[in-house]
């Protein structure tokens, strides 16, 4: 066991490099260490390409970012020095990957933090359990790594978009949002599912389709079933504080286990998240205060299949996915 001092907290990095969701959700602790420690400059490092969700944030002193896809180990390196001579108080690293962990024992801070699962937890300051499937939310077991000198209150994550966010689309009546993708399959609601969905939805609610670039292919395939002008595509054309704004202020958000669905919780945003392969024990549910989740109401002893979803239904027959859409227009209210 250790305290520290807070007059001591000074300079505070806090490390997720991995996927969009996974950064969103580390939010949380920025609003915890703020509001702890109002002096301390604190820093986040990410994976290149997220640091757009940190535009205009006012608890975020300097965003580091690590270019992951080219010279993924080169460019580790080079962070070291650049960590180093920064001086920080405190490094907590939110993964539990070789990388990381690395990297947090070489930043040359007076204390670090870490799951027990990282290869390099021996050799942190402190380092805490890391369980799934019991029910504790992700951002609880990320909240454990600095309970002991802050508090045990719960935080939900937080983004902020900007005025200008919110003007980026110009609305003249009530809409949903629908993000029908996901990087893995067996995660992911079919497209079929989708487009019922969409038949069904009342004629008054403009429809919104989210994405990436990625995403965009599946949402102009969905697109193609429909004529009216009321649905339109928008996948690769917001950034992410623009689709959070968006989210924000939609009748209801239709999402998978996915990013989407931590964006939502991000801007307290009203959600429906449809759960296939992966289970809500997993600990990666909604957070926002109207928010639901739907699933199978048939037990399957495959169901999970894994963590993160799969390419392909192990089983062939993807029957996680067998959710009746009534399920989800009941949540229209």
């Amino acid at each position: 066991m250790f305290h520290w001092s807070f007059s001591i907290m000074k300079k505070i990095l806090v490390i997720q490099t991995a996927f969009i969701g996974d950064v969103i959700l580390a939010t949380a602790l920025l609003e915890k260490l703020r509001h702890h420690f109002p002096q301390a400059a604190i820093d986040i490092l990410v994976r290149k390409g997220n640091e757009t969700l940190f535009e205009g944030h006012p608890f975020i002193h300097e965003v580091l970012i690590w270019e992951k896809k080219q010279a993924k180990y080169k460019g580790l390196f080079s962070l070291i020095p650049q960590i180093r001579e920064k001086h920080y108080d405190l490094v907590v690293n939110l993964q539990r990957f070789f990388s990381t962990g690395f990297l947090t024992v070489f930043a040359g801070a007076n204390k670090t933090v870490g799951f027990n699962k990282n290869p390099w937890s021996l050799c942190f300051s402190k380092s805490c359990p890391h369980q799934f499937g019991d029910g504790t939310h992700e951002v609880a077991r990320n909240l454990s790594l600095i309970a002991e000198w802050t508090d045990n209150q719960f935080v939900k994550p937080k983004l902020y978009p900007s005025a200008e966010d919110f003007r980026i689309i110009p609305i003249h009546q009530a809409y949903i949002t629908i993000s029908p993708a996901s990087v893995w399959f067996t995660k992911q609601f079919p497209a079929t599912k989708w487009i019922e969905l969409i038949e069904k939805v009342g004629e008054e609610l403009s429809i919104f389709l989210l994405g990436g670039k990625g995403d965009l292919e599946l949402c102009n395939s969905i697109k193609r079933y429909f004529t009216e002008k009321r649905i339109v595509v928008l996948a690769g054309q917001l950034t992410f504080l623009q689709s959070a704004a968006l989210m924000k202020n939609a009748r209801m958000n239709f999402v998978n286990d996915s990013a989407p669905l931590h964006l939502a919780s991000a801007v307290n945003a009203p959600v429906t998240a449809v759960f296939c392969s992966t289970i809500p024990a997993f600990g990666f549910t909604p957070l926002s205060e109207n928010s639901a989740l739907v699933e199978t109401e048939f037990p399957l002893d495959c169901r999970p299949c894994g963590l993160h979803g799969k390419s392909a239904c192990p089983k062939g027959h993807f029957k996680c996915s067998d959710i009746a859409v009534e399920r989800l227009l009941a949540k229209l209210g």
